[in-house]
C-alpha cells in the first residue's frame, strides 16, 4: 500500500490538473472537474483519496447542533484514518457560505490530511498556510457560515460544483483547477496523464523543429 501510494504521488507531480482531465477524456464522458477555485496555498499540490462531509440548510430544529456539527462529523469521516486523505466539503448550493476556517479545520493537521477540497468559501487565508495542508475553495469568507448551513452527513457520495465525489474517489487539485478521479482506476488515469505530457511535449517539438526548418524544408540561417 506504501508502494502504490508513492507510486501515485510521483506520477502526481508530474502532471497538472488539465493533464489530469484530459486523460479522464479518454476513459469516461462525464465532467471530473472545478474551476474558478480560489486558495491560501496555491503552490501546493493536493492530492489523495476523498473522505465527504454534506451541508443542508441550517434549522436547529431539524438539525439539532448536538448531534449535526463539524467535529462529530469529521470523526466519522475519517473512522478509517485520516492520513493523506483530502477533506471534501458539500456545500449543497450556498458556495459563498463559511465552511471552516483556522480553527475548526485545524484537525486535518493533527489528523495529517492532505488538505481540503470545498465548493464553499473558507475563512483566514492568511493563517491556513501555517498547516502543512493544501486548500481550494470557492472563494475567502470574513463571516460564519453556521447560520446558513449545518453539516448533515459523511463518507456518502456528494456533488461538489456539479461533479459527483465518492469516498475513495481521488481528488487533485492545483492553482488552475482539480478533478476527481475514480479511487479505482487512478493510476491508470495518472500513467494516462503523463503520456498527455509526453503527447504535447512531443508535439511542440515538432512544431518547433518545422519552424527552424522554414517554409521550404531547408534550415534557417
Amino acid at each position: 500500500m506504501v508502494e502504490e501510494e508513492s507510486r501515485l504521488r510521483e506520477l502526481a507531480v508530474r502532471v497538472r490538473t488539465a493533464d489530469v482531465v484530459d486523460a479522464m477524456g479518454r476513459f469516461h464522458r462525464h465532467r471530473c472537474h472545478l474551476t474558478d477555485l480560489k486558495s491560501p496555498t496555491p503552490d501546493r499540490l493536493l492530492f489523495g483519496p476523498a473522505v465527504t462531509i454534506s451541508y443542508l440548510p441550517s434549522c436547529q430544529k431539524a438539525l439539532p447542533p448536538e448531534r449535526y456539527n463539524f467535529a462529530d462529523l469529521f470523526r466519522e469521516a475519517i473512522r478509517e484514518g485520516g492520513q493523506g486523505r483530502v477533506l471534501v466539503l458539500a456545500s449543497n448550493g450556498y458556495p459563498d457560505a463559511s465552511l471552516g476556517g483556522r480553527v475548526k479545520l485545524s484537525p486535518l493537521a493533527v489528523h495529517g490530511l492532505a488538505g481540503i477540497l470545498t465548493d464553499g468559501r473558507l475563512r483566514d487565508f492568511a493563517e491556513l498556510p501555517e498547516y502543512e495542508f493544501a486548500a481550494y475553495c470557492s472563494g475567502e469568507a470574513v463571516r460564519w457560515g453556521g447560520d446558513a448551513v449545518t453539516p448533515f452527513e459523511a463518507n456518502r457520495p456528494a456533488v461538489v460544483s456539479g461533479v459527483a465525489v465518492r469516498p475513495g474517489d481521488y481528488v487533485f487539485a492545483d492553482a488552475a483547477g482539480a478533478a476527481i478521479i475514480p479511487g479505482a482506476e487512478v493510476l491508470a488515469v495518472l500513467e494516462e496523464a503523463v503520456r498527455v505530457v509526453s503527447d504535447e511535449a512531443r508535439y511542440v517539438e515538432k512544431n518547433r523543429r518545422e519552424g527552424d526548418r522554414g517554409d521550404d524544408g531547408a534550415p534557417k540561417e
